[in-house]
């Protein structure tokens, strides 16, 4: 009897403890919307944290000719190609944000989404 009830504790005590960490387990992740994009809500932010506030492509100090300072200098960019492929890092194009990681593949979704409808100045 004794051995049964020490079996049983034995197993009670082993499947008992579990260590793993929910966050690992059950990964959240932030809805990215790239459903009603708009420029100066979503897109602009985007540039301005990636681009222009770096000092790099504002209306000031627009290196290598490209500023992100309004609607019409971004669209030179959307127009041309150099503002999607860059940022997604094709082979060709200089890989943006200069010196930085990638951006996020739901800021990269977010400006491919308004580019696709048409890089509307809303």
């Amino acid at each position: 009897m004794k051995h049964i009830i020490y079996l049983t504790f034995s197993l009670f005590l082993l499947t008992s403890c579990y260590y793993d960490k929910a966050q690992e387990i059950y990964p959240t992740t932030a809805a990215c919307d790239t459903t009603n994009v708009k420029y100066a809500t979503q897109i602009v932010p985007i540039l301005n944290k990636n681009c222009a506030l770096s000092g790099c492509h504002n209306s000031i100090s627009n290196a290598a000719g490209i500023a992100y300072g309004t609607h019409a200098e971004t669209l030179i960019t959307v127009n041309n190609g150099k503002l999607i492929n860059s940022i997604k890092h094709v082979s060709g194009f200089s890989q943006m944000p200069k010196g930085g990681g990638k951006m996020s593949d739901c800021d990269i979704n977010k400006i491919q989404n308004w580019v696709n409808k048409g890089a509307l100045n809303n």
